[in-house]
């Protein structure tokens, strides 16, 4: 095979691995500079989807959990695993609840991201969810997670001085910042300005 990419040429592509989750593959390529080359590429079987739950009184949700790959504790705001064939918005309604156990009545889109542009082709959908009301937590097998109730502005302190350290929570935080300071922190003008996906 020859592929044009771009200025790159894929001269071959090979699997080398495969799991539930993601697969890894082996290319043989041409670079831009017209040298022989080779790259390891990580095709993901889901989307992220990030969530910045904001309540009325100006407070949003963090989870603390252990990432496996980075062996320490991280705090973020929720994610999950999107299916590629299920809307972005309902696996980010369902890991709000799994996680926290809130419920939103409405949801904004805030962002699209791609996480490690240089390794994988994994892309992020981040949401703000509002209209928040308790429900019950769901957490999976494999989750241990701690919640916490945070001002938006400490957690954007958080993102801001590298207690939060995680790429999907950092950006998303920041832009919900700026978008704020548009409006000179008045929340409720903010979310006036956003147009409503769903009200469930």
């Amino acid at each position: 095979m020859n592929k044009k990419l771009g200025p790159w040429q894929q001269l071959s592509c090979r699997q080398v691995y495969e799991n539930p989750w993601l697969r890894l593959e082996h290319h043989e390529v041409k670079t831009p500079a017209n040298t022989d080359g080779i790259y390891g590429k990580i095709c993901f079987k889901s989307i992220a989807v990030g969530v910045v739950p904001i309540d009325d009184e100006g407070y949003t949700y963090l989870v603390r959990q252990y990432r496996y790959p980075l062996e320490e504790y991280s705090w973020e705001i929720p994610e999950g695993g999107c299916p590629l064939n299920t809307e972005p918005v309902d696996t980010a309604r369902r890991e709000l609840q799994e996680e926290t156990g809130l419920l939103a009545r409405h949801w904004f889109k805030l962002q699209d991201l791609h996480t490690s542009n240089s390794v994988t082709d994994e892309r992020a959908v981040v949401f703000i969810a509002a209209g928040l009301s308790q429900g019950r937590q769901a957490l999976e097998a494999t989750e241990d997670i701690v919640v916490e109730r945070v001002l938006l502005a400490d957690a954007v302190a958080m993102a801001l001085d590298g207690r939060i350290s995680d790429g999907i929570s950092v950006a998303a935080l920041l832009k919900v910042h700026i978008m704020l300071s548009r409006f000179n922190g008045n929340l409720a003008d903010y979310m006036a300005s956003m147009p409503v996906i769903i009200t469930p």
